[in-house]
Parts: structure tokens; C-alpha cells; sequence
């Protein structure tokens, strides 16, 4: 029964590639098991320094149709620790649709 959060912090670890993808149900119950579910593909490219966040798979009753996320880029003293990060480098509006988020210095 977890609220979904909203804007969601991504963090990224500059120095390799790396994807990841969100997923996302009710909580509270097994309708997943039937396929009522989303996913959010996530790719970062380390060379190109941009964050790719995908379009969107699935849906689900209660599903947030568009979401925030605040994009950090971890150095030294930023984006460390569990509490939410005071910088953030990018904040993006996300509607389901497919993302590029370029990430500077």
C-alpha cells in the first residue's frame, strides 16, 4: 500500500554504461499474474552522458499516467546517502513516452 513516489529520484553512477528497468503493480494484489502491470525501461550511456528513459509498458488501475523524476548525477558529496539529494541535475516531466535526458557537468 505504498504511495508511488512522486517525483522519483534517479541516481546515476557516471564511469559505465547500465540499464534498469521500473517496475511497477497495485501492491495489493496478485493482478500482476495476470499481466496488469507497467515497466519503465532505463538505459544510461556513459560516453554520450545521457540518460534514456523509455517508453512505457503496461498499465494498471491507480497508475500515475505521468510522473516526475529528479535526475542526479553522484559525485563527490552529491547524490550520496538515503535521503533525497538537494542537487538535481534534471528534472524531467515523463508521460509514458520515450526520453532523452542529456546530463552536462
Amino acid at each position: 500500500m505504498e504511495k508511488p513516489d512522486d517525483p522519483m529520484e534517479l541516481r546515476i553512477y557516471p564511469g559505465a554504461n547500465g540499464s534498469f528497468t521500473l517496475y511497477e503493480d497495485e501492491g495489493d494484489n496478485y493482478d500482476y499474474e495476470k499481466g496488469i502491470y507497467a515497466t519503465i525501461p532505463m538505459k544510461w550511456d556513459d560516453a554520450k552522458r545521457i540518460l534514456t528513459i523509455g517508453l512505457r509498458d503496461g498499465e494498471f488501475p491507480g497508475m500515475l499516467k505521468t510522473r516526475a523524476f529528479r535526475v542526479v548525477w553522484v559525485r563527490d558529496g552529491i547524490g550520496i546517502g538515503p535521503a533525497s539529494s538537494a542537487t538535481v541535475n534534471a528534472l524531467v516531466q515523463y508521460d509514458g513516452h520515450s526520453i532523452d535526458v542529456r546530463m552536462m557537468n
